[in-house]
């Protein structure tokens, strides 16, 4: 794992590059105004330096969330928070893992996408199954196993309507060898999964032991209808039942 005291922060608002490359409707992260991470997972305890290439704004919003997964009973305090990034390229490295204890960056990696949800770029999600499409929201980390990916890491997604049928569609993070750098100068983006967040077959196996039973994983895109509309965004609110 290389060292990241030398990775320089990134202030520019990756939605908004993104939008402009592939002609997408333009989407602000702020639709709703998401409050600032306080309690347990404070954003002004965080130090720029420490977190690496990624937007700070993307992680605030990924921190209040899972400030109020905790907070609304969704899940007890997390170990561990994933970031995905799918405002970027799939050829950029757009995978953060951080330690919530420590305010440590462990990973910083290639991620792929689903097929269904672009090409170089994921521009359009979905909860449902056979789109072959990647999701949005806020997943718990759950119970690890092997199958016809290898070891794999089962999702259960938080977020009602955008990726709550997670576990229904076999949503998993695993290792897959279209990612890779490699493959990135080849083709000029990973290979896609079907939907699920697939890493380099490297780290896969240590990627998921580091983060599975007590983390939570948030993946991003300025989606105006998510951002709109999830119970982890904005105003904290308990599930309804």
């Amino acid at each position: 794992m290389k060292p990241f005291a030398s990775l320089r922060a990134r202030n520019v608002h990756a939605g908004l590059v993104v939008c402009a490359l592939a002609a997408c409707p333009a989407v602000a992260l702020n639709a709703r105004a998401p409050k600032a991470a306080s309690g347990a997972f404070a954003a002004s305890t965080w130090n720029q330096a420490s977190l690496g290439a990624i937007d700070r704004r993307v992680f605030d919003l990924a921190l209040g969330a899972a400030n109020c997964a905790v907070q609304s009973g969704a899940v007890p305090h997390p170990s561990t928070l994933t970031l995905i990034d799918y405002s970027k390229a799939s050829a950029e490295k757009r995978l953060w893992v951080f330690d919530l204890h420590s305010h440590a960056l462990l990973y910083e990696e290639l991620v792929a996408h689903g097929k269904g949800s672009g090409d170089r770029f994921a521009t359009a999600f979905s909860n449902n199954p056979e789109s072959h499409q990647s999701s949005l929201g806020l997943f718990e980390t759950r119970d690890t196993y092997s199958g016809k990916n290898g070891y794999s890491l089962r999702l259960k997604g938080l977020d009602a309507g955008f990726n709550d049928r997670a576990l229904e569609r076999a949503i998993v993070m695993h290792g897959a060898p279209y990612v890779s750098e490699q493959v990135a100068k080849s083709l000029g983006r990973l290979g896609r999964s079907w939907g699920c967040p697939a890493v380099r077959p490297a780290v896969a196996h240590e990627i998921i032991d580091r983060i599975r039973g007590n983390g939570l994983l948030f993946t991003y895109y300025p989606d105006q209808k998510w951002l709109a509309s999830s119970r982890f965004l904005g105003s904290c609110s308990a599930p309804t039942t």
